[in-house]
């Protein structure tokens, strides 16, 4: 008996330190590094406004623009874009598409201000895309970067008039870009390069995107995938490339060949890709060059070589996703366009075998239910469901174990002072009784890997941003926003404000609605239990509620809904299999109370 109860606390210990460490890596240290940029973010602001009255002693630091219209007034001209999904701009400087918003999304929860994808240069953290040319010892030169193209046809870039764009090298090649946008987030761009010249030109397509310097708030969770990202190969077999931030920062170059595929630098639900023709062979290169300190991390594809004959001319065309990672809008472009793995844009994590069927499942539920929350709940039962055979079996095993607990302490009195004939007593009991003491774990151990694929789903699919669900929860991929400290907001005031205990409140010590229906119905399900023959471990269980309402507490609201509602599931099950076996149950007990009463 001794050796079982030893055991058993050393799995426990086990566990628990294992659900602390993801607790750690996955929450707490995240927390803690975007609290460490912040302050040196604040540090800097603080220095450079000391060195502003005397610039005298940084005369080489370059000046940021603050004002967008400031970053977008330059002397080439610009392009309106407006589309259903897009809004902004092109610069004829390069045809860089440089000014982007995502109309459809906006940058926090009740703003108005829509999320920015692209930022022109001149501002700080620019990002943006370009296409060009290049050849060697071309007389007149290739258009490149610092090209300023001729407006020759359209006004404003929509799903309906495309624009175009002229360039005449004065030697022989004229090049005439059209730009075409969908309804949707796709920009085509199709080159038609003339030969006007005496003699034969070779040249080769290029696209990029380009950022430079990463904003301090990206490439800081351990959980998801920020950074550079492609999908390369040829035939059937593509395999997608994923450098974080800080692993892309130690490699000046990595470069890639294909045929087909695609490239880019995605955020975490934000994504900016190269496209070329999927029969195409392409180079690909990540690099990472430091310009005036900053970090400016370069996605580019370079196309097949073409060679151009006098009084000829060829066509070619690349596109350019810049838009929102959702699911459905990805798999349409994966379709259409024969992308490979396109919808791995996503970053469905090493469990993507769970989490894309429970995506799939979840926004089954949601188009039937229209509500994510609900989504959720229907989830669970399905979970639960599939769950139910082995939950059974658990179930009963654990109730025929409370009802043996009489025989139980009869044998550990008898053998009291020998561990080992009381251990072997123990198992013969449960060998003549058929019961595994073991078996109250699977369920749990089942559902580790579901746990981690829903919290994937919830943190990174787009659909889940901003989801609400009912009354105070406004966003399923948030923590609950209420808290005790105010008594759930019937006291007007915010916890997070008061003096040295503020941050404490609305950080480790936030407790919510949901972390607390989640701790209750822990708490009852282990009561429905066994207890421990241990005392140590008796005391250990007694507290786990409490601890894992404070360690669940800045998850996902999402996430404690699907574990509070399928803790009340199988506090159900459980329930009605204790009454078939006629085993004791604190809900029967506590409903005793009241009719004595």
């Amino acid at each position: 008996m001794q050796n079982e109860n030893s055991r058993n606390t050393l799995i426990f210990f086990v566990c628990a330190a294992l659900i602390m460490g993801i607790y750690y890596f996955t929450v707490m240290r995240p927390q803690a590094e975007a609290q460490r940029q912040a302050r040196i973010a604040a540090a800097e602001l603080s220095q450079d406004a000391d060195d502003a009255s005397n610039t005298a002693l940084r005369p080489e630091v370059e000046v940021f623009a603050q004002d967008r219209s400031t970053a977008l007034g330059d002397a080439a001209g610009r392009v309106a874009i407006e589309t259903g999904t897009l809004k902004g701009s092109l610069s004829l400087l390069g045809a860089r598409i440089d000014d982007l918003f995502l109309t459809d999304y906006r940058e926090e929860l009740g703003s108005e201000d829509p999320v920015e994808l692209f930022r022109p240069q001149g501002m700080e953290h620019a990002y943006f895309a370009q296409f060009g040319w290049r050849g060697a010892n071309i007389p007149g030169g290739v258009p490149g970067p610092n090209t300023v193209w001729t407006l020759a046809k359209g006004q404003t870039l929509t799903p309906t008039t495309p624009v175009e764009l002229t360039w005449d090298n004065g030697a022989g090649l004229s090049f005439t870009r059209e730009i075409s946008i969908d309804d949707q987030y796709l920009f085509t761009v199709k080159d038609t390069v003339a030969n006007l010249g005496t003699t034969a030109v070779t040249i080769a397509p290029y696209g990029r995107v380009e950022r430079q310097g990463v904003p301090a708030d990206l490439g800081k969770q351990m959980i998801l995938h920020e950074g550079a990202i492609g999908t390369f190969g040829s035939g059937n077999s593509y395999s997608t490339e994923q450098i974080k931030y800080k692993d892309w920062a130690k490699k000046a170059r990595v470069e890639k060949e294909s045929t087909g595929g695609w490239m880019g630098i995605t955020d975490k639900y934000w994504l900016a890709a190269l496209i070329p023709s999927q029969d195409e062979k392409v180079e690909g290169r990540f690099t990472v060059r430091n310009v005036q300190n900053v970090d400016v991390h370069e996605a580019a594809m370079l196309g097949q070589t073409f060679t151009i004959n006098p009084g000829k001319q060829i066509v070619e065309t690349q596109r350019l996703f810049a838009g929102v990672k959702r699911n459905e809008v990805l798999k349409s472009y994966e379709e259409s366009l024969g992308l490979p793995r396109f919808v791995y844009a996503i970053d469905w994590g090493m469990f993507w075998f769970l989490t894309r069927p429970l995506f799939v499942i979840v926004d089954f539920f949601y188009g039937v239910m229209g509500n994510f929350g609900l989504a959720i709940l229907g989830l669970t039962v399905v979970v639960k469901l599939i769950l139910f055979p082995l939950a059974n079996k658990s179930y009963a095993s654990l109730s025929k174990m409370r009802t043996l607990q009489p025989k139980m302490e009869e044998i550990k009195k008898k053998h009291g002072k020998d561990p080992q004939k009381q251990q072997q007593e123990m198992m013969a009991l449960y060998q003549r009784e058929k019961i595994n003491p073991l078996a109250g774990c699977l369920p749990i151990l089942v559902q580790i890997p579901v746990f981690y694929a829903l919290y994937k789903v919830l943190f990174v699919t787009i659909e889940m941003r901003h989801a609400p669900f009912f009354g105070w929860i406004k966003d399923l991929s948030a923590r609950d926003p209420s808290t005790i400290w105010n008594l759930f907001g019937a006291i007007p005031y915010d916890p997070a404000t008061i003096p040295l205990l503020g941050g404490l409140l609305n950080g480790p010590l936030h407790l919510g609605v949901l972390p607390i229906v989640y701790g209750l119905t822990m708490w009852l399900q282990m009561s429905m239990n066994p207890p421990a023959q241990d005392p140590i471990q008796r005391q250990i269980f007694a507290i786990m509620p409490l601890v894992f309402t404070f360690i669940m507490a800045p998850f996902a609201a999402g996430l404690l809904i699907y574990w509070a509602w399928n803790n009340i599931l199988s506090i159900v099950q459980q329930y009605v299999i204790m009454h078939k076996f006629k085993a004791e149950n604190p809900i029967d007990t506590f409903l005793a109370r009241f009719k004595k009463a």
